[in-house]
This record gives structure tokens, sequence and C-alpha cells, in this order.
């Protein structure tokens, strides 16, 4: 299945440029509608939004910080999906959250929500491999994409595994340890970009620790472009708003482009 996420990303690549997914808490503010709006505007080719869940065992302080505002606003599954029906983004969007959410309610449930809210792909992070066909299965029938991690850890022989049942692209994590932004790319990230790159054609995407737009030009020298998440979402904390992370993505967006093209 290659659902309108993957052809996005495969349409920036074939192009020979490197693609672009910014992170956006969903409910973290009254205009976090209008800051993925802007993100798409600035050249995003598809926009990650994080569904607020009290435990975010993957993200670091900024991001745990963005799930706890959010929370505390009143942000819900219901309310993030409901503000996304109908919303005119421009581009694919991707769900990232934790199992504990779709397991609730039933993956089909779940995933079926997703498709009627207009969502393309589904990133849950604390599903093993061994342990997601359930979710793949109802994911796939719903025509959601199923994103899949692969770690800097991982044995050569999960990689093409990962890769087979991945679907919209494989993302890559940049380094060991939580998200957030660091002084310096870790070589992890191009190493597992790499190492993902030789055994799939799937888009490879890397995420976790790419923080400014040398970075993702850095890693995108190996890989298929980035996902960025802490810088984008410390700058909805720090009230920048829909100009603020628009002008932000535009710069990574402008990098790329300059670098790739």
């Amino acid at each position: 299945m290659i659902g309108a996420l993957e052809t996005a990303l495969r349409n920036r690549r074939d192009s020979g440029r490197k693609c672009l997914v910014p992170y956006i808490t969903g409910g973290l503010g009254d205009d976090w509608i209008e800051i993925v709006r802007a993100a798409a505007a600035a050249g995003a080719d598809a926009i990650e939004i994080g569904m607020p869940f009290s435990d975010p065992v993957m993200d670091g302080p900024t991001i745990q910080l963005a799930n706890d505002q959010a929370l505390a606003a009143g942000a819900t599954p219901q309310s993030i999906l409901g503000t996304l029906r109908g919303a005119d983004i421009g581009v694919p969007t991707v769900v990232m959250t934790y199992v504990n959410l779709a397991f609730h309610g039933g993956y089909r449930r779940f995933a079926s929500n997703l498709a009627d809210a207009g969502v393309s792909g589904c990133i849950l992070p604390d599903i093993p491999l061994e342990e997601i066909e359930p979710w793949a299965e109802a994911a796939d029938e719903a025509g959601v994409e199923t994103v899949l991690l692969a770690a800097p850890t991982a044995p050569d022989d999960r990689l093409p595994r990962i890769c087979q049942r991945s679907r919209g692209f494989v993302y890559g994590v940049g380094l060991v340890g939580i998200t957030g932004v660091r002084a310096d790319l870790a070589d992890s990230a191009k190493v597992i970009a790499g190492r993902l790159k030789s055994v799939t054609d799937k888009p490879v995407l890397v995420g976790v620790g790419v923080g400014s737009p040398k970075q993702a030009v850095e890693v995108s020298e190996v890989s298929d472009g980035v996902v960025i998440g802490s810088v984008v979402v410390q700058r909805m904390l720090d009230g920048g708003g829909p100009e603020g992370v628009g002008d932000l993505v535009a710069g990574f967006r402008s990098a790329l482009d300059t670098r790739f093209s």
C-alpha cells in the first residue's frame, strides 16, 4: 500500500530534493491548527501531529512540557481529530502518540477515526515490531500508513523487517535517547540513515536530535530528509505562533533546498 504520505515523500525525493516533516503538538494553544497550516505553507512535505499523552516515554523535556500544557488545556484525541477533520492543510498529516490511546478504544476504531479525520499515517513508537501486526492490520484496512522506527542499536537482520512493514516512510532514530535539541548531530544519525538506505527503497527520514538547519543538511547527505520536533515545539512554547513556526520551517526548507537542488 502506497498512500498519500509515501506518495508525497517519494515525489519530493524523486525530484532530487529532501523531505521535511515538522512535529507539532496538537492542542498546544488555541492556534495550533493555524501553526500546522503555516508549517505546510512554509514548505513542509507532511506534518507530524503529536497527540498528547501523559507518559510520553520517547520524548524529552520540551515535548513533555508541551504534552502537559495541552492536556491541562483539555486536549483529547477526539478534540484533536475533530479539529483536523475538514481542515485545509494541503499536505499529508501523521499522528504520533502512544499505544495506550490506540488500544484503549480498540485498534480498528482508532484507525477508522484517524482516517475519518483525514489523517494519512500514524506513529506508535512503543509497539515493538514483534507486536505491531494487530495494529498494522487495522491501520492497513483503514488506509492509514503505519510508520515504524528503527533505532541505532537495531541489528542488521532486523532492519529489513522494519522497512518491509513500515508504510509512508521509515523513521530512523538519530540517537540513543529521548527527543531534544543537541549542539551537534550524533554520529549515529548518519549511520542509521545509511544502514536503512542500503536495505529499502522507501523514503528514509531521520529524526530525534535534528535541531538546526545545519544538522538537517548534514544528515540529509545520507537520508531522504528529516523530522524536526523539539525545535518546533520550543518555538510554540515560546509563543512564536504561526508566523514564528512558519519562519522556522522556512529556514529549514531553504537550507535543504540550497544544498540539494
